[in-house]
């Protein structure tokens, strides 16, 4: 294992390259590129061939791309890394659906090269035009992780300061970029991020959530079909899990999850019961295999 490195004084001032994986409403982009504003260099990686993005990108002064598919998150993040002007740069990711201005930015930057062995960091979120919380972190996803959130203990877990952090605004520090590896494209959308974080804390890197630096992230944004998302959300969980914990992992996993959704399905009404019900039937046939049939993600070859 490599320890992480020191970066040389006074990078906090170096180049920032960002990196936008656009699905969905141009409006996002055009709105997160005019926040963002002039400075640092911008790669647009456009999963829906929009020619509205197209334009609003190029109109921006950033720099398009066009896979020509819906690449996924981790693949698109990795085209882009090959398409970024700098090759020392630390690199941002930022959601359509996030804001963040550039003296936000700039503190986020500094926070991230307070520390030598910071891999990445990310800011406090809130909802647009409100100051209630998005969510910017979460406990990391275990066996022993699930059946403690069956019982109750989820915030417990997050208290205790081990969680990893959303790629909605996550700035990487390209050192730990080089040391870890780009995204596993395995996983489609959702997961990418907390599989990269825990393979930089497995070689000794750190992360670090700095609440005194702010951006706005309205959440789920870049998808219209709730049902659609949440199959990739716990596909990509199911991948996760298997990875690092094994097929005997998973199966323990995913039996704390149905001990914790049963009970809710049987005894509660609306709209709390209905989405109780449909995870259980979820788990029980397996999210995977089920968005794989569904056509919401791609099989783990691609």
């Amino acid at each position: 294992m490599r320890a992480p490195g020191r970066d040389v004084p006074g990078t906090a001032q170096r180049d920032l390259d960002v990196i936008v994986v656009a699905y969905g409403p141009v409006a996002g982009v055009a709105e997160a590129l005019e926040t963002l504003g002039p400075g640092p260099s911008v790669v647009v990686v456009d999963n829906a061939s929009s020619p509205a993005t197209r334009d609003v990108v190029s109109a921006s002064g950033a720099r398009y791309v066009d896979p020509g598919r819906n690449l996924g998150f981790a693949a698109a993040v990795n085209l882009a890394m090959t398409r970024l002007a700098h090759t020392d740069a630390d690199v941002l990711l930022l959601n359509p659906d996030a804001r963040i201005t550039s003296g936000e930015l700039e503190r986020l930057h500094a926070e991230l090269h307070s520390r030598p062995d910071l891999a990445c960091v990310a800011p406090r979120q809130h909802l647009p035009g409100s100051e209630a919380p998005s969510r910017a972190h979460w406990p990391w996803h275990t066996p022993m992780g699930a059946w403690a959130e069956a019982i109750g203990l989820s915030r417990r877990r997050l208290e205790s300061e081990r969680y990893f952090l959303g790629g909605a605004v996550l700035l990487l520090r390209r050192s730990a970029l080089a040391d870890v590896g780009l995204f596993d494209e395995r996983f489609f959308l959702y997961g990418e991020d907390e599989d990269w974080q825990r393979r930089a804390v497995d070689r000794g890197w750190r992360i670090r959530l700095c609440p005194e630096v702010t951006a706005v992230h309205g959440s789920g944004g870049t998808e219209s079909d709730p049902a659609r998302l949440q199959l990739r959300l716990h596909a990509s969980l199911e991948r996760y899990v298997r990875k690092w914990f094994g097929s005997g992992g998973w199966a323990f996993y995913r039996a704390g999850t149905l001990f914790g959704l049963v009970p809710r399905a049987l005894v509660r009404s609306g709209r709390r019961g209905q989405t109780a019900r449909r995870l259980t039937r979820l788990y029980v046939a397996g999210p995977d295999r089920t968005a794989r049939r569904a056509g919401a993600v791609p099989g783990p070859g691609g």
